[in-house]
């Protein structure tokens, strides 16, 4: 099987990693990918965002399947192109993956089908605003109506912030905050048939101990070793069934990875957000602990035949993976700083850690900051404990001027799990 991977993050990093080990797949392509992608996978210069231009590549490299990985291609209707090429592809069509572009779209898509979620009011004018400010009180949680790579969310005590943010916003959704520990829980689906993958729990704040700002993620974890072990099949029941199943009545059929964003409330489980893709950095840690083949899984998925994949088989082991920023993250980032150490890690960690790059490019034969984000490391590990260790001692051998990154990733987790 060849396949074509569209994307250059961590999360089509790892994507790549799991596809290139998987014995059906013969060739493997990635556009435009990254310095590290290129050690798995062949990579092609393209506008990810272009339809017909993806659907081209697609056609010229004889693709058996087309993955497209981040949402922004998604909503744009990358996969709706490919697909007119007559090309199975992996993800939603445009008009789907407004469960994402679109956070009223998603509280509208949810209220039909009877989908726990927060109460919300969606605004667009300065009074309609403050009115829903007044509504829920502190502390305030505001969100932008559109894609905004993860970053679009405030919660804020501080009810001037939470004004500011919504009035630079062209559409804003004010919703009630949602209580307990969050959860990220992804499904394979091809419109019918749903798939869950493993849960997973991911770092938001910039800072240890879930201080500092919103980031798109510093790190993750899997399992849960404090979930209900109900958790996965509660959600299926009560969130992922119902939402596939109103967008396939609605005559939009949501085919490729949805992603609900979860809050474990004192009143049960109640959905935060969607997403139409893979999350970074949750990808690393469940694709890492992921015993069934991923290509086979991807194509019955983009061809309507899921009913027939079995059950999904899982690793024992654990999986934490810490993101390796660049200096001002979540700010504007430095970049251009050369990467060293990577070789180490590659050499004395493989296959319990390994590295996946995010924003970085390679200049001549060094490797250098190309993002915010700039890599993670992923480490596996008989429990939170080993992973956490392997994880961390891969990350001091990575040497990058000014680098950030959290120390307590797992932390909590892991001393629960002893």
């Amino acid at each position: 099987m060849k396949v074509l991977v569209i994307g250059g993050g961590a999360r089509e990093h790892a994507l790549c990693r799991s596809l290139s080990l998987d014995p059906d797949v013969t060739a493997l392509h990635c556009a435009p990918g990254n310095a590290g992608i290129a050690e798995v996978a062949e990579l092609h210069p393209v506008d990810q965002l272009d339809g017909e231009a993806v659907a081209r590549l697609a056609t010229g490299l004889a693709a058996d399947l087309v993955v497209v990985g981040p949402e922004a291609p998604l909503v744009a209707g990358v996969a709706d192109a490919v697909r007119a090429a007559g090309i199975p592809c992996f993800g939603p069509s445009g008009e789907a993956a407004q469960l994402e572009g679109s956070k009223a779209f998603a509280k509208d898509v949810m209220a039909a089908a009877g989908v726990p979620t927060a109460r919300s009011y969606v605004c667009t004018t300065p009074a309609e605003i403050d009115e829903a400010l007044d509504a829920f009180g502190a502390p305030y949680v505001v969100k932008d109506d559109g894609l905004a790579a993860g970053k679009g969310v405030v919660v804020t005590e501080d009810v001037e912030v939470a004004r500011a943010h919504a009035l630079a916003c062209d559409r804003v959704v004010i919703e009630e905050f949602l209580d307990g520990p969050e959860v990220s829980l992804f499904a394979i689906t091809d419109g019918v048939t749903v798939l869950p993958l493993q849960p997973a729990q991911d770092f938001k704040r910039a800072l240890d101990g879930d201080e500092g700002p919103n980031t798109g993620g510093m790190g993750a974890y899997s399992p849960l070793p404090w979930a209900d072990p109900k958790l996965v099949d509660e959600v299926m029941a009560s969130v992922l069934q119902p939402t596939v199943d109103e967008l396939r009545h609605r005559g939009t059929p949501f085919s490729g990875l949805l992603y609900a964003g979860l809050a474990i409330t004192s009143r049960g489980v109640r959905v935060i957000e969607f997403n139409a893709r893979f999350g970074d950095p949750e990808t690393q840690v469940v694709l890492a602990r992921l015993k069934t083949p991923l290509a086979r899984v991807l194509l019955n998925s983009a061809n309507g035949t899921l009913d027939s994949e079995p059950p999904l088989a899982w690793r024992d082991d654990a999986a934490v993976t810490v993101v390796v920023a660049s200096h001002n993250y979540p700010g504007t980032p430095r970049t251009g700083d050369p990467i060293t150490g990577l070789d180490e890690v590659a050499a004395l960690d493989a296959p319990h850690a390994y590295v996946l790059h995010a924003g970085t490019r390679r200049e001549g034969d060094a490797v250098v900051s190309a993002g915010g984000r700039v890599l993670s490391v992923t480490a596996t590990g008989a429990d939170l404990a080993e992973a956490r260790e392997r994880a961390y001692a891969a990350v001091a051998r990575i040497r990058l001027d000014g680098a950030q990154h959290r120390s307590d990733i797992a932390l909590k987790a892991a001393d629960l799990q002893a």
